[in-house]
C-alpha cells in the first residue's frame, strides 16, 4: 500500500513535466536516397595490400600506431569506457568506513548537560555506512545507456579514423609514386630539349636557321628544367605527409621509390545498398542518436524522485575509554526520498534541451548520411570520368609513339629533319607524363571509393538505424 501511494504520488508530480517536447527533425531514410538494389563485394580490412608494396604496408602500419590523431581517438575511447565504469558502479550498493576522534569543549548550553555540558572531553565516532541508491523509476538506466551509447560512438570513432588514416597514407603514397613517374618524363624532357638545342646551334652553324631559334630551343630547355625541379619538389612534399601521418619528423624522409600495382582495387561504379552500414562514421551519428534520446529519457525521468536504501553501524561515546563499551553502540537503517518540488523550470528546461539534442544528433546524422552519398557518387563519376581519359589516352600515346617512330625512320633515311624527330618525341613525352598522372589519379579515384564505402569496416556493435519520428 505504502509503495503504491509513493508511485502514485511521484506519478502525480512527475505530470508537472507536462507534455514531452516535440521534435523538429527526421532521420533521413536509406531507401529515398538512390542507392541500389546490389550490395558492393567486400573489402578486406588491409585493403591496401592489393597495391602489392611491402614499404606501403609498413607505413601505414606505422601510422596506425603512431599517429597523433588516432591517438586522441582512442584516448577519448577510453574515457567514454571509464564514463561507462563510473555509472554502472553508481547502480551497485556503496560502502564506507569513518572514524574520527576529537578533544572538544562541549557546549553548556546545548543538548549535553552538565557535567559534561562546558567541558573538555574526547568526542568519538567508529562508524561504517552502506547506501544504495534503488533506481525504481530508471533513472540510472537511461543515464548508462546514454553513456554506452556514447562510448559505442567514441569506439566508431576511433575505427573511422584509422581507415581515414589508411585512406590519407595510401593517397600520399599514390602521389609520391606519381612525383616519381612525373620526374622520369621531366627528366626525358630537359634530355629531348638538349638534343633539340644541340641541333638548333649546328644547323645555325650551317646557316640553316638565325639565331632566333637559338633563342627559343634555350627557353625550351629552361622550361623543361623548371618542370623537373616542380615535380622533384612534389616527391619532397608527398615524402613530408607521409613522415606527419605516421607521427614521425625528417628522421622518417628517406622512403624508397613506390613500387605500387596502380591497377589494384578494382570496385564497381554503382551506389551499393548497404553503403550506410559499411561506414563507421554513419554507424557513430546513428549511436550518438541513440545516446541522445537516452539523455532525453533521462531528463524526463527526473520529473520522479530519487530513492535511497541507508545504512549505518558503529560507536559514539564521550571520552576515550567508553568508545567500543555495549551502550556505546548505535546502528539503523532505512529509506530516503529526495524530489525538488519548485525549481523554476530548471528541470523543464533541461527536458526541452534533451530533446533539442536529440533533434542536433539526427541533423548531423543526415548530414552524415548525405556526406556519405555524395562521396560515393563523386569517387564512381571520378572513376567513370578517369576510365573514359585513359582510353582517349591511349590512343593519344599509340599515335604519338608512331609518329615518332615514322619520324625517326624518315630522318634515317635522309627524308626528314632531325628537329621533325625531337618533336614527334616531344609529344610522346607528353602523352607518357599525361599517362604516369592519370594512372595515379585512377589509383586515388579507387582508393577514395574504398574510403566512401567504408573502407573495410566491420560493425562489431549493433546499431539500429534509428528514424526518429
Amino acid at each position: 500500500m505504502k509503495q503504491a501511494l509513493v508511485l502514485l504520488t511521484a506519478a502525480l508530480l512527475a505530470s508537472c513535466a507536462g507534455a514531452p517536447p516535440a521534435h523538429q527533425v527526421n532521420a533521413l531514410n536509406s531507401a529515398t536516397l538512390g542507392l541500389s538494389a546490389s550490395p558492393a563485394p567486400v573489402v578486406a580490412e588491409a585493403w591496401w595490400k592489393a597495391f602489392g608494396d611491402p614499404e606501403l604496408d609498413k607505413l601505414v602500419e606505422q601510422a596506425l600506431a603512431g599517429n597523433p590523431t588516432l591517438a586522441t581517438a582512442m584516448a577519448r575511447l577510453r574515457m567514454a569506457d571509464t564514463q561507462v565504469a563510473l555509472a554502472r558502479a553508481a547502480t551497485l550498493p556503496q560502502a564506507s568506513f569513518d572514524a574520527q576522534e576529537q578533544y572538544v569543549r562541549l557546549s553548556g548550553n546545548y543538548t549535553i548537560p552538565p557535567p559534561y555540558g562546558g567541558s573538555w572531553q574526547w568526542v568519538g565516532t567508529v562508524q561504517a555506512n552502506l547506501s544504495w541508491s534503488i533506481d525504481v523509476f530508471g533513472k540510472q538506466e537511461s543515464q548508462l545507456a546514454a553513456l554506452r551509447s556514447s562510448a559505442e560512438a567514441a569506439a566508431l570513432d576511433a575505427a573511422a579514423a584509422r581507415l581515414a588514416l589508411a585512406g590519407s597514407v595510401t593517397q600520399a603514397y599514390i602521389a609520391l609514386a606519381r612525383a616519381y613517374a612525373l620526374t622520369d618524363a621531366a627528366t626525358e624532357a630537359v634530355t629531348q630539349r638538349e638534343g633539340i638545342r644541340t641541333l638548333t646551334v649546328n644547323r645555325i652553324a650551317n646557316g640553316l636557321e638565325n639565331t632566333a631559334a637559338r633563342h627559343v630551343a634555350d627557353a625550351q630547355a629552361a622550361a623543361a628544367e623548371v618542370e623537373r625541379a616542380r615535380v622533384n619538389g612534389l616527391k619532397d612534399i608527398a615524402v613530408h605527409e607521409i613522415a606527419m601521418l605516421t607521427g614521425r619528423g625528417a628522421d622518417a624522409y628517406d622512403i624508397p621509390r613506390p613500387k605500387l600495382d596502380l591497377a589494384a582495387l578494382l570496385l564497381p561504379q554503382s551506389l551499393p545498398a548497404d553503403l550506410l552500414a559499411r561506414r563507421a562514421d554513419i554507424a557513430a551519428a546513428k549511436a550518438r542518436i541513440t545516446a541522445a534520446s537516452a539523455g532525453e529519457d533521462l531528463a524526463r525521468k527526473a520529473f520522479y524522485p530519487d530513492i535511497n536504501l541507508l545504512g549505518t553501524f558503529g560507536w559514539a561515546a564521550l571520552g576515550l575509554g567508553p568508545l567500543f563499551a555495549a551502550d556505546s553502540l548505535q546502528y539503523g537503517t532505512g529509506p530516503a526520498l529526495h524530489l525538488p518540488l519548485f525549481d523554476a523550470g530548471q528541470r523543464r528546461a533541461r527536458y526541452e534541451d534533451a530533446a533539442s539534442g536529440v533533434d542536433a544528433a539526427v541533423a548531423a546524422y543526415n548530414q552524415a548520411v548525405l556526406g556519405a552519398v555524395r562521396e560515393a557518387a563523386d569517387a564512381a563519376s571520378v572513376l567513370r570520368t578517369l576510365g573514359e581519359q585513359s582510353r582517349h589516352l591511349q590512343n593519344m600515346r599509340t599515335a604519338a609513339e608512331a609518329g615518332a617512330d615514322l619520324a625517326q625512320r624518315r630522318y634515317q633515311n635522309g627524308l626528314s629533319p632531325q628537329l621533325t624527330v625531337f618533336n614527334a618525341q616531344d609529344l610522346v613525352i607528353q602523352s607518357r607524363r599525361q599517362d604516369a598522372t592519370l594512372a595515379a589519379d585512377v589509383a586515388s579515384a579507387r582508393v577514395a571509393l574504398v574510403m566512401a564505402v567504408g573502407g573495410g569496416f566491420a560493425p562489431q556493435i549493433s546499431t539500429q538505424e534509428n528514424t526518429h519520428e
